[in-house]
Protein backbone atom coordinates (compact mmCIF):
# COMPACT_ATOMS: atom_id res chain seq x y z
CA UNK A 1 0.00 0.00 0.00
CA UNK A 2 1.42 3.23 -0.81
CA UNK A 3 0.22 7.02 0.47
CA UNK A 4 -0.08 9.12 -2.29
CA UNK A 5 -0.52 13.37 -1.88
CA UNK A 6 -3.10 14.86 -4.98
CA UNK A 7 -3.55 18.22 -5.63
CA UNK A 8 -6.59 19.75 -7.66
CA UNK A 9 -8.60 16.14 -7.28
CA UNK A 10 -12.07 17.77 -7.58
CA UNK A 11 -12.22 17.22 -11.41
CA UNK A 12 -10.68 15.66 -14.04
CA UNK A 13 -7.18 13.90 -14.10
CA UNK A 14 -6.47 14.15 -10.31
CA UNK A 15 -10.06 12.99 -9.11
CA UNK A 16 -10.13 10.01 -11.30
CA UNK A 17 -6.67 9.30 -9.91
CA UNK A 18 -7.85 9.37 -6.55
CA UNK A 19 -11.02 6.79 -7.34
CA UNK A 20 -7.95 4.65 -9.07
CA UNK A 21 -6.25 4.42 -6.58
CA UNK A 22 -8.50 4.28 -3.26
CA UNK A 23 -10.11 1.21 -5.57
CA UNK A 24 -6.96 -0.75 -5.34
CA UNK A 25 -6.44 0.06 -1.92
CA UNK A 26 -4.04 2.67 -1.48
CA UNK A 27 -4.18 5.54 1.12
CA UNK A 28 -5.01 9.16 -1.06
CA UNK A 29 -4.70 12.38 0.35
CA UNK A 30 -6.50 14.75 -1.94
CA UNK A 31 -6.23 18.43 -2.00
CA UNK A 32 -9.75 20.53 -3.48
CA UNK A 33 -10.58 24.14 -2.65
CA UNK A 34 -13.83 22.57 -1.43
CA UNK A 35 -14.05 19.59 1.13
CA UNK A 36 -17.28 19.03 0.29
CA UNK A 37 -16.65 17.72 -3.36
CA UNK A 38 -15.24 15.00 -2.44
CA UNK A 39 -17.63 13.90 0.27
CA UNK A 40 -19.12 10.79 -1.50
CA UNK A 41 -15.80 9.66 -2.14
CA UNK A 42 -15.10 9.98 1.71
CA UNK A 43 -18.21 8.10 2.40
CA UNK A 44 -16.90 5.28 0.53
CA UNK A 45 -13.18 4.61 1.18
CA UNK A 46 -13.68 6.05 5.03
CA UNK A 47 -9.97 6.15 6.39
CA UNK A 48 -8.31 5.57 3.12
CA UNK A 49 -9.26 9.02 2.33
CA UNK A 50 -7.89 12.30 3.65
CA UNK A 51 -9.45 15.06 2.40
CA UNK A 52 -7.57 18.69 2.64
CA UNK A 53 -8.51 22.12 1.83
CA UNK A 54 -5.73 23.96 -0.34
CA UNK A 55 -5.92 26.91 -3.06
CA UNK A 56 -2.34 26.51 -4.86
CA UNK A 57 -3.01 30.67 -5.56
CA UNK A 58 -2.83 31.35 -1.96
CA UNK A 59 1.00 30.38 -1.41
CA UNK A 60 1.28 31.29 2.17
CA UNK A 61 -1.39 28.52 3.14
CA UNK A 62 0.68 25.42 0.96
CA UNK A 63 3.51 24.86 3.30
CA UNK A 64 2.21 24.56 6.70
CA UNK A 65 -1.18 22.46 4.90
CA UNK A 66 1.30 20.20 3.68
CA UNK A 67 2.92 19.80 6.81
CA UNK A 68 0.15 19.21 8.65
CA UNK A 69 -1.27 16.07 5.58
CA UNK A 70 2.45 14.71 5.91
CA UNK A 71 2.14 14.77 9.84
CA UNK A 72 -0.95 12.87 9.94
CA UNK A 73 -0.60 10.56 7.12
CA UNK A 74 3.05 9.91 8.87
CA UNK A 75 4.38 8.90 5.65
CA UNK A 76 3.59 10.11 1.73
CA UNK A 77 5.69 8.15 -0.89
CA UNK A 78 3.85 10.45 -3.82
CA UNK A 79 3.34 13.81 -3.99
CA UNK A 80 1.03 14.66 -7.41
CA UNK A 81 1.19 17.96 -8.33
CA UNK A 82 -1.79 18.09 -10.74
CA UNK A 83 -4.16 21.15 -9.88
CA UNK A 84 -3.78 23.46 -12.74
CA UNK A 85 -6.82 25.30 -14.66
CA UNK A 86 -5.99 26.98 -18.17
CA UNK A 87 -6.35 30.59 -19.59
CA UNK A 88 -7.07 30.97 -22.67
CA UNK A 89 -7.24 34.61 -25.24
CA UNK A 90 -4.33 36.30 -27.16
CA UNK A 91 -1.88 37.84 -24.79
CA UNK A 92 -3.22 41.21 -25.99
CA UNK A 93 -7.02 40.42 -24.26
CA UNK A 94 -5.61 39.33 -21.15
CA UNK A 95 -6.24 41.25 -18.15
CA UNK A 96 -3.55 41.83 -15.56
CA UNK A 97 -5.20 39.91 -12.90
CA UNK A 98 -6.49 37.17 -14.79
CA UNK A 99 -2.54 36.42 -15.86
CA UNK A 100 -1.52 37.07 -12.06
CA UNK A 101 -3.83 34.34 -11.08
CA UNK A 102 -2.63 32.02 -13.62
CA UNK A 103 0.90 32.59 -12.51
CA UNK A 104 -0.37 32.11 -9.38
CA UNK A 105 -1.68 28.65 -9.75
CA UNK A 106 0.04 26.94 -12.40
CA UNK A 107 3.55 28.19 -11.68
CA UNK A 108 4.26 29.46 -8.34
CA UNK A 109 1.60 27.05 -6.79
CA UNK A 110 3.84 24.24 -8.48
CA UNK A 111 6.72 25.41 -7.20
CA UNK A 112 5.96 26.25 -3.90
CA UNK A 113 4.30 23.02 -3.57
CA UNK A 114 7.31 21.02 -4.66
CA UNK A 115 9.47 22.87 -2.17
CA UNK A 116 6.75 22.20 0.72
CA UNK A 117 7.47 18.66 0.37
CA UNK A 118 10.96 18.00 -0.69
CA UNK A 119 12.32 18.25 3.12
CA UNK A 120 9.58 16.25 4.51
CA UNK A 121 10.35 13.61 1.32
CA UNK A 122 14.16 14.31 2.49
CA UNK A 123 13.32 13.49 6.14
CA UNK A 124 11.31 10.22 5.20
CA UNK A 125 14.52 9.01 3.24
CA UNK A 126 12.94 9.60 0.18
CA UNK A 127 9.88 9.99 -2.19
CA UNK A 128 8.64 10.75 -5.50
CA UNK A 129 6.93 13.60 -7.16
CA UNK A 130 4.69 13.85 -10.53
CA UNK A 131 4.56 17.36 -12.03
CA UNK A 132 1.33 17.08 -14.24
CA UNK A 133 2.81 19.32 -17.01
CA UNK A 134 1.06 19.27 -20.67
CA UNK A 135 2.41 18.91 -24.36
CA UNK A 136 2.35 22.42 -23.76
CA UNK A 137 5.45 22.46 -21.18
CA UNK A 138 7.17 21.85 -24.77
CA UNK A 139 5.36 22.96 -27.74
CA UNK A 140 2.76 26.07 -27.72
CA UNK A 141 -0.62 26.87 -29.49
CA UNK A 142 -1.87 30.28 -30.04
CA UNK A 143 -4.37 31.67 -27.13
CA UNK A 144 -2.71 29.99 -24.81
CA UNK A 145 0.38 31.88 -24.14
CA UNK A 146 0.21 32.50 -19.90
CA UNK A 147 -0.79 28.79 -20.10
CA UNK A 148 2.26 27.55 -21.86
CA UNK A 149 4.28 30.18 -19.95
CA UNK A 150 3.71 28.37 -16.76
CA UNK A 151 3.66 24.70 -18.33
CA UNK A 152 7.19 25.76 -20.17
CA UNK A 153 8.50 27.23 -16.27
CA UNK A 154 7.80 24.30 -14.23
CA UNK A 155 9.11 22.18 -16.30
CA UNK A 156 12.41 23.86 -16.55
CA UNK A 157 12.22 23.97 -12.59
CA UNK A 158 11.80 20.48 -12.23
CA UNK A 159 14.68 19.87 -14.95
CA UNK A 160 16.94 21.58 -11.63
CA UNK A 161 15.27 20.44 -8.46
CA UNK A 162 15.52 16.81 -9.97
CA UNK A 163 19.73 17.37 -10.16
CA UNK A 164 19.50 19.18 -6.38
CA UNK A 165 17.11 16.42 -4.29
CA UNK A 166 18.55 13.37 -6.40
CA UNK A 167 20.86 12.07 -3.52
CA UNK A 168 18.21 12.19 -1.29
CA UNK A 169 16.10 9.56 -3.21
CA UNK A 170 13.85 12.13 -4.59
CA UNK A 171 12.89 11.78 -8.23
CA UNK A 172 10.31 13.14 -10.35
CA UNK A 173 8.03 12.37 -13.24
CA UNK A 174 6.74 15.39 -15.98
CA UNK A 175 3.07 13.98 -17.24
CA UNK A 176 2.98 16.05 -20.41
CA UNK A 177 -1.06 14.75 -21.38
CA UNK A 178 -1.87 16.19 -25.27
CA UNK A 179 -6.18 17.51 -25.72
CA UNK A 180 -7.90 14.76 -23.36
CA UNK A 181 -11.56 14.40 -22.66
CA UNK A 182 -12.08 16.02 -18.95
CA UNK A 183 -12.97 18.90 -17.72
CA UNK A 184 -10.15 21.21 -18.88
CA UNK A 185 -11.78 22.82 -21.46
CA UNK A 186 -15.13 23.83 -18.83
CA UNK A 187 -12.78 25.09 -16.56
CA UNK A 188 -10.92 27.48 -19.08
CA UNK A 189 -10.55 31.47 -17.82
CA UNK A 190 -11.39 32.86 -21.10
CA UNK A 191 -10.58 36.36 -21.99
CA UNK A 192 -13.03 38.78 -24.37
CA UNK A 193 -11.97 38.70 -27.97
CA UNK A 194 -10.69 41.33 -29.94
CA UNK A 195 -12.19 41.62 -33.46
CA UNK A 196 -8.83 42.43 -34.66
CA UNK A 197 -8.06 38.71 -34.30
CA UNK A 198 -10.57 37.23 -35.96
CA UNK A 199 -8.57 36.83 -38.99
CA UNK A 200 -5.29 35.54 -37.36
CA UNK A 201 -4.31 31.52 -35.62
CA UNK A 202 -5.94 32.72 -32.59
CA UNK A 203 -9.26 33.79 -33.98
CA UNK A 204 -8.99 30.27 -36.38
CA UNK A 205 -7.92 28.16 -32.92
CA UNK A 206 -11.07 30.54 -31.28
CA UNK A 207 -13.10 29.37 -33.68
CA UNK A 208 -12.26 25.98 -33.82
CA UNK A 209 -12.40 25.40 -29.58
CA UNK A 210 -15.44 26.45 -29.14
CA UNK A 211 -17.38 25.07 -32.53
CA UNK A 212 -16.30 21.44 -31.56
CA UNK A 213 -14.48 21.26 -34.50
CA UNK A 214 -10.97 20.94 -32.13
CA UNK A 215 -9.40 17.15 -32.08
CA UNK A 216 -9.55 16.05 -28.90
CA UNK A 217 -8.16 12.37 -29.18
CA UNK A 218 -7.22 11.60 -25.45
CA UNK A 219 -8.80 9.19 -22.84
CA UNK A 220 -8.91 10.46 -19.41
CA UNK A 221 -8.95 7.28 -17.70
CA UNK A 222 -6.08 5.29 -19.82
CA UNK A 223 -3.80 8.40 -18.86
CA UNK A 224 -4.05 8.05 -15.53
CA UNK A 225 -3.70 4.21 -15.83
CA UNK A 226 -0.47 5.08 -17.83
CA UNK A 227 0.23 7.75 -15.38
CA UNK A 228 -0.46 5.50 -12.24
CA UNK A 229 1.63 2.85 -13.94
CA UNK A 230 4.98 5.17 -14.74
CA UNK A 231 4.45 6.69 -10.83
CA UNK A 232 4.88 2.81 -9.33
CA UNK A 233 7.80 2.15 -11.64
CA UNK A 234 11.27 1.71 -10.07
CA UNK A 235 12.75 3.47 -12.28
CA UNK A 236 10.52 6.39 -14.52
CA UNK A 237 11.15 8.62 -17.24
CA UNK A 238 11.49 12.25 -16.57
CA UNK A 239 8.84 12.76 -19.67
CA UNK A 240 5.73 10.59 -20.06
CA UNK A 241 3.86 12.26 -23.22
CA UNK A 242 0.28 11.01 -23.29
CA UNK A 243 -2.03 10.57 -26.11
CA UNK A 244 -0.70 10.92 -30.12
CA UNK A 245 -1.39 14.15 -30.21
CA UNK A 246 1.03 14.86 -27.25
CA UNK A 247 3.91 12.86 -29.01
CA UNK A 248 3.41 14.06 -32.99
CA UNK A 249 2.98 17.51 -31.78
CA UNK A 250 6.53 17.36 -29.31
CA UNK A 251 8.26 15.24 -31.45
CA UNK A 252 7.80 17.85 -34.89
CA UNK A 253 8.79 20.86 -32.13
CA UNK A 254 11.74 19.32 -30.99
CA UNK A 255 12.60 17.83 -34.52
CA UNK A 256 12.01 21.30 -35.84
CA UNK A 257 14.16 23.56 -32.65
CA UNK A 258 17.09 20.98 -33.52
CA UNK A 259 17.20 21.28 -36.56
CA UNK A 260 17.05 24.80 -36.25
CA UNK A 261 20.00 25.24 -33.71
CA UNK A 262 21.92 23.35 -35.75
CA UNK A 263 21.87 25.90 -38.57
CA UNK A 264 23.37 28.01 -35.94
CA UNK A 265 25.93 26.69 -34.79
CA UNK A 266 29.01 28.40 -36.49
CA UNK A 267 27.25 31.73 -35.09
CA UNK A 268 27.45 30.22 -31.54
CA UNK A 269 30.77 28.88 -31.13
CA UNK A 270 31.69 32.76 -32.74
CA UNK A 271 30.74 34.09 -29.76
CA UNK A 272 33.42 32.09 -27.91
CA UNK A 273 36.43 33.69 -26.11
CA UNK A 274 39.61 33.38 -28.05
CA UNK A 275 41.21 30.43 -27.12
CA UNK A 276 44.91 30.55 -25.38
Amino acid sequence: MKTWLITGASSGLGRLMCETLLARGDRVVASVRKSTVLEEMAAKYGDLLQVIVLDLSQSATIKPTIEAAFSQAGRIDVVVSNAAYGLFGAAEELSDAQIERQIATNLIGSIQLIRAAIPLLRQQGGGRIVQVSSEGGQIAYPNFSLYHATKWGIEGFVEAVRQEVAAFGIDFLLVEPGPTATQFGAGLDIADALPVYRDTPAGALRSALFSGEFAIKGDAEKCVAAMIAAADAASPPLRLPLGSTAYENINAALESRLEALQEMKAVAYSADRPQK
